[in-house]
């Protein structure tokens, strides 16, 4: 169940409580900060909940639970320790559409008390749908320690001085940018230090001085290869700050959702065979919106600058005087091969790693086959699905040994996550047995077979079997066929 976020506005509102315990006082606490009209229904209450009463803060009704005291009421919450009692009104609340909270019954209740951490007039509230309570506020708990006390007077300031940011800066990219420097710079430090006016006179005073016509700029960024959890801290903040983000179609959804809400997203995505966008139509989109004064995020998969064309997009926007800053992300072969426990480089097997696009045949006619055929290297094939046979033939051909290991990554750090392995004589056949697709990285080297041993994320490596590798192996004149070993890695190996 995904629960739909709401703040309510429960000033002088009626909520009922039924319920008159220590559960129900915590209730009722919240509420009165609130400032909710709240009435206690309960034969008892607590001492605490008698006081409130006296104080005249609490109506209470000691009667039995009647269905007319919903006729008025805008929330209920049920806090008794009977669940019939619980089931009751939850069930009469629920006919007059009336939201409830039934105390640590999620299956009864139509809203959540979330945790939450209160920085008034900021609240930031935590909910686990009713399902672990404990992991909110541990979550809670947390947020505490991170977030300042004086957000409270960040966001009131904020809001003293609303009216006049609207007045003064009417274009929303520029007011945007504006509320950002507000609430990250000097005006925050200084209430941070307990000066309240100095930080008001110091926001008037940049208020007065910020331009009113927006600055547009393109900011390259690398998503990684699709675990939100591989952005940096810059890539973070970029997309929360980008008025539009173009991105390419391998960026993972869960990265975009990281992204501010309102953001413009564009699809730009290539894929062999379908480029639906040209990168002239991504230099134009890039142009057009940053002229138009607007923050340009342009969202590659990987980094951008290792097979991202980057570089042409920088040198584009060079030539037409647009500013530009470049956010490094984590290369696909450095974080796929991770995630599949396979070390790129190794003191026993490999001393170099090699980059290596294969996204068509024009570009295997250019790569320098003899030094790629070399041992003792692991090779991290970018964009090569679609060329595996010729690759295969290739590094064969060219002195490559055909028991050299292999691992094919497919969705490299994300939930799907599959990786195939075998030997280099197999390869092509192996990949189509396993209906391999894009995105997926091939590593190529000795580091490869570890990927059986070391794996820990995802599901077990799909390895290859002593019979595929031998059977495979027999159709090939030119490979010298390993014995029959006991366990596949010590094969590949002494082979």
């Amino acid at each position: 169940m995904k629960l739909y976020p709401l703040f309510a506005d429960l000033s002088h509102r009626a909520v009922l409580v039924v319920g008159g315990g220590a559960v129900a006082e915590r209730k009722v606490a919240a509420l009165l900060g609130a400032q909710a009209q709240v009435t206690v229904n309960a034969p008892t209450l607590t001492p605490q909940l008698r006081r409130w009463v006296g104080e005249g803060r609490v109506a209470h009704r000691a009667d039995a639970f009647q269905e007319g005291w919903l006729d008025r009421v805008w929330l209920v919450v049920a806090a008794t320790s009977d669940r019939e009692m619980n089931t009751l009104v939850a069930t009469l609340a629920g006919l007059r559409r009336i939201f409830v909270n039934v105390v640590d019954d999620a299956a009864l209740s139509s809203f959540h008390v979330p945790a939450v951490v209160d920085r008034a007039p900021l609240m930031i509230a935590i909910s686990s749908g009713g399902e672990a309570p404990m992991l909110a506020r541990l979550l809670r708990e947390r947020l505490e320690t991170l977030l300042d006390h004086s957000l409270g007077a960040l966001a009131t300031l904020a809001a003293r001085l609303r009216h006049r940011i609207r007045a003064r800066l009417p274009d929303m990219a520029v007011r945007r940018q504006f509320y950002e420097t507000l609430f990250t710079g000097q005006v925050a430090t200084l209430l941070r230090r307990g000066q309240p006016k100095q930080a008001l006179h110091a926001a008037e005073q940049a208020l007065a001085s910020v331009p009113s016509a927006p600055t547009g700029a393109v900011v390259l960024v690398g998503a990684g290869p699709g675990d939100p959890g591989l952005l940096t801290l810059r890539a973070l903040r970029a997309l929360n700050e980008a008025d539009v983000i173009l991105h390419d179609r391998l960026v993972s959804a869960e990265v975009l959702e990281l992204a501010r809400r309102d953001a413009e997203r564009i699809e730009v995505g290539k894929q062999a065979g379908n480029h639906h966008t040209t990168q002239d139509g991504i230099h134009a989109l890039l142009l057009e919106h940053a002229r138009a004064g607007r923050r340009v995020v342009r969202l590659k998969g990987g980094d951008p600058f290792v097979f991202g064309r980057g570089g042409e997009e920088l040198e584009f926007l060079r030539a037409h005087g647009i500013p530009y800053e470049v956010v490094p992300g984590i290369t696909a072969a450095v974080a796929c091969a991770a995630y599949a426990g396979i070390p790129l480089t190794h003191r026993e097997h490999a001393q170099s790693v090699r980059f290596v696009t294969a996204h068509c045949r024009s570009s295997l006619d250019t790569l320098d086959w003899v030094a790629l055929a070399r041992e003792r290297q692991t090779l991290a094939v970018y964009m090569g699905v679609g060329e595996l046979a010729a690759l295969q033939a290739r590094l064969i051909e060219h002195g490559r040994a055909a028991t050299t290991p292999f691992a094919l990554i497919e969705n490299g750090s994300r939930a799907g996550q599959r990786v195939v392995t075998g030997t280099l004589a197999n390869l092509h056949e192996r990949a189509s047995a396993h209906a391999v697709a894009s995105p997926a990285l091939l590593i190529l080297g000795e580091v490869a077979a570890l990927a059986q041993s070391l794996a820990w994320f995802g599901q077990p490596p799909l390895g290859a079997t002593v019979h595929d590798i031998r059977r495979v192996a027999a159709n090939r004149r030119h490979v010298i066929l390993p014995p029959a070993p006991a366990d596949l890695l010590s094969a590949i190996h002494r082979g």
